[in-house]
């Protein structure tokens, strides 16, 4: 009996929504389970060449948890293109100041750096308290 590998069609592929709620949570951990269902990697259809991942809605982003010396140590660099452009930041006042660009930043270096990379990380929504608008979706609980 010949063996039939299936590949995923750009069309064909089912997209649900997931929810995770970051209250409490490990930033590297939850990071990781979320890179894995945005590539779809989760999914026994998976294809490298194909968008096969699933909407990840992220709630609570200023909860989240760092663990160690890292919040104090470790530094968030961005540039403005002018001379002297440089910014450093620490996790800790990031966190304070603007939560969601921690959690996006650390799940979308986890992703492709291509094309397809892109698109995996515009299905990542990342809101800073409970409220969402994708409320009308039926979101899949994940990372309990």
């Amino acid at each position: 009996m010949p063996r039939q590998t299936s590949v995923a069609k750009p069309g064909s592929v089912k997209q649900a929504w997931h929810h995770v709620d970051a209250e409490g949570k490990v930033l590297g951990r939850i990071a990781t389970k979320i890179a894995t269902v945005l590539m779809g990697k989760h999914k026994p259809e998976y294809t490298p060449h194909v968008d096969c991942g699933d909407f990840v809605v992220v709630t609570n982003a200023e909860k989240i948890v760092l663990t160690g010396k890292k919040a104090v140590q470790k530094q968030m660099l961005s540039y403005v293109y002018y001379p002297g452009g440089q910014k450093l930041e620490t996790y800790e006042s990031m966190l304070k100041r603007r939560p969601t660009p921690v959690v996006e930043h650390a799940i979308t270096r986890m992703l492709p750096k291509t094309k397809l990379g892109r698109a995996m990380a515009k299905k990542l929504k990342v809101y800073k308290g409970d409220k969402h608008p994708h409320t009308d979706h039926d979101l899949l609980p994940l990372c309990k």
